[in-house]
């Protein structure tokens, strides 16, 4: 039995939907457990691109089951869209893609709702996706949302979609912020068309999995976003609406954690983030532009430039203590193959005094003096290379680096966008784990 957690380390756009899709074939089903349509994961088989939201990345590979588990929050027309455009690319969805009847349900007045919340005089804005997911998660947590075995039960659905909504419309128009292009009823009528056309994809997705576990099945669990993003563990406020982190696998599916068999952390060699919030490595000069044009360094699903910087040891330190990594990813080394020095941020400075754990308010973190270590760049060309040893010299040093200052094993190298440009180190705990 192999039930194995892929998530991100740091603030999500890691790279891990290639990660997902190059070991998919290992698993029988691929579930993902957390966020909504905010999330973009990207992947390239041949000359072809993939960019999957809501469904995850083993869809891609015939046969194998898709997940969709109760911890997301569904929009039904970003998904319906998404399975239409997979279809249309020969990508055979129906029959492998199965939906939680627990997961909720997003709709348009959650956007209405967040516009409203990230416009309001004197807040702090979050720099969200403007798509919903937190407005819809609020709903959850507040006992008022709408779930997929709800939206399929029509008289149930049209009372309890009239009570939420006309209250948020009420709120709405009590801050003139009310979007009048609404039509809450014609929204409604939609909504039953939409419930339709996924009625036959859901199911009770806890029990799915929790048989396939006892029929000996193996389960290859997918994060979205990263931990640094994590309602609880990342840089509250600025942090998605779910739990990003490997807890949020068990809650997220319905399967124990004494049922997980590994936990694998994926990041970049360097470090990205997208939106407000504090980033004590940011790369403010030409080093940070250069990397974002070397690493095409923009939001697979917004398309917003991402904020980019240098390897941050402390912070994947305390991911890899949140999660329990046993082993880390490594994506995109080939980004820094120009760069003449590469400095690595080894301890945060606060006030002149070391600091050894992550500091748990924005503030804190915002103060943060990175304490940077420059190690030689390697000059040449890392890109495709599939085998450890046939890397420069100077690449394997900052890889060994970063395994010293970090205290967790890099098993998996990935030097481009395509399936057979990854190196898994032989013997290491990765490639027991997943190959």
């Amino acid at each position: 039995m192999r039930n194995i957690i892929i998530l991100g380390s740091q603030w999500g756009d890691e790279g891990k939907g290639k990660i997902v899709d190059l070991f998919a074939d290992r698993f029988d089903i691929v579930a993902r457990y957390q966020g909504g349509h905010n999330a973009g994961h990207t992947v390239f088989i041949g000359d072809r691109k993939y960019v999957l939201k809501l469904i995850p990345s083993g869809i891609l590979r015939p046969g194998k089951k898709a997940v969709i588990g109760n911890g997301l929050v569904i929009d039904p027309a970003a998904l319906l869209a998404e399975i239409d455009a997979l279809e249309s690319a020969g990508v055979q969805v129906k029959g492998n893609l199965f939906i939680s009847n627990r997961a909720h349900v997003l709709f348009p007045e959650h956007r209405m709702m967040e516009k409203m919340s990230e416009a309001r005089p004197g807040r702090v804005s979050i720099g969200t996706t403007s798509r919903g997911i937190g407005p819809c998660y609020e709903d959850k947590t507040g006992r008022r949302g709408i779930r997929v075995a709800d939206l399929l039960n029509t008289e149930f659905f049209r009372a309890q979609y009239d009570s939420v909504m006309e209250e948020k419309a009420a709120i709405a128009r009590t801050f003139d912020i009310y979007d009048s292009s609404l039509d809450l009823r014609a929204i409604r009528d939609e909504y039953e068309c939409f419930a339709e056309r996924i009625r036959p994809m859901v199911c009770d997705t806890a029990a799915l999995l929790n048989r396939a576990v006892r029929d000996g099945r193996s389960i290859l669990f997918e994060g979205a976003q990263g931990t640094m993003l994590d309602v609880d563990h990342g840089t509250y406020p600025f942090v998605t609406s779910s739990s990003a982190s490997a807890g949020g696998a068990c809650t997220g599916t319905g399967i124990a954690p004494t049922r997980i068999t590994g936990i694998i952390g994926v990041s970049k060699a360097y470090i990205t983030r997208v939106g407000g919030g504090p980033f004590p490595t940011e790369a403010l000069d030409s080093a940070g532009d250069r990397i974002r044009a070397r690493g095409n360094e923009f939001g697979a699903v917004t398309g917003r430039p991402r904020r980019c910087g240098w390897f941050d040891a402390p912070l994947l330190r305390y991911t890899a203590t949140i999660n329990g990594f046993d082993s880390v990813v490594v994506t995109k080394l080939d980004v820094l193959d120009e760069f003449e020095t590469i400095p690595v941020c080894t301890g945060y400075r606060i006030g002149g005094r070391e600091v050894e754990e992550m500091p748990p308010t924005v503030a804190e973190i915002g103060r943060v003096e990175p304490i940077l270590e420059c190690l030689p760049g390697w000059g040449t060309s890392t890109f495709g290379i599939s085998e450890y040893a046939a890397l420069p010299e100077r690449a394997r040093q900052y890889l060994a680096f970063l395994e010293e200052r970090t205290g967790v094993e890099i098993g998996c190298i990935s030097t481009g966008p395509e399936r057979n440009q990854t190196i898994v180190r032989p013997g290491s705990r990765f490639e027991k784990l997943v190959c």
